[in-house]
């Protein structure tokens, strides 16, 4: 397989599904490598879940933190 179908087949998932078991099974692991990040990966990172400055303002506890308001500040 060409390095260019390569590369398609890696960023087109329609053309990666065209293609047959023989040449997905040629293919290489992508190098940016499998991206599924859990809920708890998502709420480690910065804003993404209840910290110190940066997060979005709330009127609910939808982020699970004790308190009811947040202020914004950091922007």
């Amino acid at each position: 397989m060409a390095n260019i179908d390569i590369i398609r087949a890696w960023k087109d998932e329609e053309f990666r599904n065209s293609l047959s078991e023989e040449q997905k099974a040629q293919l290489p692991d992508n190098p940016a490598g499998l991206v599924d990040l859990t809920d708890e990966d998502l709420n480690a990172v910065a804003g993404g879940g209840c910290g110190s400055g940066g997060f979005i303002c709330t009127a609910t506890a939808e982020c699970g933190c004790p308190r009811t308001v947040w202020w914004c500040w950091g922007r």
